[in-house]
């Protein structure tokens, strides 16, 4: 795959964001969700690592049930990518030669400067995380 020209700069959702450089068409590869491969026992102890550090936002993606990819301090630009409730992306995983991948596809056309957003798709918890998407379909919360 070609990878795709990307930004990252001020976002409306939520400080950062992820931004297209040019057209990207209907379910093309975006970009691959780059970190270190972890067990859930780790990433439980790196969570609370970071919030101890005031590391405000930590970037764990859930690949399977085993392995979650931390971007926080060794990713790409992917961990830019903010979520929204009406997404223009979806998160994919996909394995490559007996490993596994997490890549983000274009749901639809995304034109040049518009800002690469997906559906998080946490798990359902009591306590609320609220969404700052402001879509007209936002849901209000991430979970």
């Amino acid at each position: 795959f070609r990878k795709k020209r990307l930004r990252f700069g001020r976002s409306r959702i939520h400080e950062w964001g992820l931004f297209a450089m040019e057209p990207i068409a209907a379910d093309e590869m975006v970009i691959e969700y780059v970190g270190q491969n972890i067990r859930q026992v780790v990433a439980d102890m790196r969570e609370k690592r970071y919030s101890q550090q005031g590391i405000g936002s930590s970037y764990l993606f859930r690949v399977d049930q085993d392995t979650i990819i931390d971007a926080t301090k060794c990713g790409n630009l992917a961990r830019f990518i903010n979520h929204c409730c009406t997404p223009n992306c979806y998160a994919k995983v996909i394995t490559i030669e007996a490993q596994k991948k997490i890549v983000i596809y274009s749901k639809q056309p995304i034109g040049v400067n518009e800002e690469i957003t997906y559906d998080y798709k946490f798990p359902l918890e009591e306590t609320k995380i609220p969404c700052l998407c402001r879509t007209d379909a936002c849901r209000g919360s991430l979970n």
